[in-house]
């Protein structure tokens, strides 16, 4: 279930600075997201697997906390 080298790449190429650019934040961000749109597909299909429901929720509170960590850097430059 874990996103493919085609899609992390693509992803890595749209939202990174070059193509080996996938510790940024934004990159990040964008990797978790797909995850977490793969994860909630899963689950809407397999109601009672319930350790995917629990990543999926771990990737949701890990995106967030990286967001918020974004927007405290967009105050910081403004």
């Amino acid at each position: 279930m874990a996103l493919t080298k085609e899609k992390t790449s693509s992803v890595i190429n749209t939202f990174g600075a070059n193509g080996k650019d996938s510790g940024s934040t934004k990159v990040q961000v964008a990797l978790i997201t797909e995850r977490i749109q793969q994860l909630t597909e899963h689950c809407k299909e397999f109601k009672k697997d319930k350790s995917a429901s629990r990543g999926l929720l771990k990737l949701v509170g890990q995106r967030r906390s990286l967001l918020k960590y974004l927007q405290t850097l967009k105050v910081i430059v403004l």
